[in-house]
């Protein structure tokens, strides 16, 4: 209980390096597999997008090779066909074709009616243009651009420009994940998941301005900012935010898995899975990408300004080559402590430490001469 309490208490000292060290490796190439993905596999693209028609056939005999013969006599014979269960527990076939079937949506409704032994106004059917669809893709593009560059000139004016660099380069990066594993597992693409998506850049913002803001408080604070470099800064802010993060992400994405398992997996909701499923992804990458890619990134940019550079030589002159990163309990030498914390740090308490061997009344702080015993005042009797 110890360790949760230093947690919530923003005491905890863990070395983000290590993590950044095996995390941004894995990141890299989890975006070219993404980004190979993408190239060779491309995006299973809904109705909406690129065009096409939409029929549920409710029917307990009718199966998915019933369906399949049924399409192929229309040529058809390429449409995607699921089954699906509704609240009542009653199945439902779902087929969906190509933009070429929209013109010929009637007929398909009555072969489909004939073959499934049902009437022709009890399959629900929607259709969508290839207009529409190439309408709504420029609508996402222009609003994902729109984003970028906003969220860009509002972070580079709040905090710093290579802030607001290290921000997107993290958004990018849940962007491509996300897409990524649609492309890999070719999982539809539709409305509610580009919704999804934008939902994901605003959370995954949010958790990464949480720890810049830190980071800027820390750095104005004189007697710290000189005591450490600016990784060790950044270090010490993610631990003071860890469990901020922590608990953003989880009542986060309970709320997900509610959304999954009861209304997509119980309840039968294609859309809630459809939006549901994005969203525990970027979830998931945004927490992730906030501690590993924007920090790392911002700490490897600020390093190279001037004043960093020299207050890095300066530090490891001091520590004789090892700066400690991990918090501020380390980020003084020992020559430089009050007495007290020095004789701590070697084993023994202050008393104990300035026993017979240093004499009556003497106290030698570490790494320096002894300081003479203050004389005592005489008491009157």
């Amino acid at each position: 209980m110890s360790g949760i309490a230093r947690l919530y208490r923003g005491d905890n000292d863990y070395d983000f390096r290590k993590l950044w060290r095996i995390a941004l490796p894995l990141s890299a190439v989890l975006v070219v597999i993404s980004v190979v993905s993408l190239f060779t596999r491309g995006l299973n693209l809904g109705i909406d997008f690129e065009g096409g028609g939409v029929w549920e056939v409710p029917s307990q005999d009718f199966s998915i090779g019933d369906a399949r013969d049924a399409m192929g006599s229309v040529g058809e014979a390429d449409a995607k066909i699921t089954t699906l269960t509704n609240s009542s527990g009653d199945q439902i076939v779902r087929i969906q074709a190509g933009a070429e079937s929209v013109t010929r949506s009637g007929e398909i409704t009555e072969t489909l009616a004939d073959a499934a032994g049902v009437q022709p106004d009890e399959i629900s059917v929607s259709t969508v243009g290839p207009s529409w669809g190439d309408n709504i893709t420029d609508k996402a593009v222009r609003a994902l651009v729109m984003f970028f560059v906003i969220m860009a000139i509002y972070i580079a004016l709040t905090l710093e420009w290579r802030m607001a660099v290290g921000a997107l380069v993290a958004v990018a990066h849940d962007i491509v994940i996300s897409v990524g594993v649609y492309s890999l597992f070719q999982l539809e693409v539709t409305p509610a998941t580009v919704v999804a998506f934008l939902t994901i850049l605003g959370f995954s913002l949010y958790d990464t301005i949480v720890v810049f803001d830190k980071v800027k408080e820390n750095q104005a604070r004189v007697g710290l900012a000189n005591r450490t470099t600016y990784t060790g800064l950044m270090n010490l802010s993610l631990n003071q935010t860890l469990m901020r993060s922590v608990n953003t992400t989880v009542v986060t994405v309970v709320p997900v898995l509610s959304i999954l398992l009861i209304g997509a997996v119980l309840l039968g909701a294609v859309t809630l899975e459809e939006f549901g499923f994005a969203l525990l992804i970027g979830l998931v990458s945004g927490a992730y990408s906030s501690i590993v890619v924007a920090s790392s990134l911002v700490a490897a940019l600020k390093e190279r300004e001037p004043r960093n550079r020299q207050l890095r030589e300066r530090l490891e002159r001091s520590y004789d080559g090892a700066v400690p990163v991990t918090g501020i309990r380390h980020a003084t030498p020992a020559a430089m402590r009050p007495a007290a914390t020095a004789a701590a740090s070697v084993g023994g308490s202050p008393a104990s430490s300035s026993g017979a061997s240093r004499g009556p009344g003497v106290d030698r702080p570490a790494g320096g001469t002894a300081i003479p015993p203050r004389p005592r005042k005489k008491k009157r009797r």
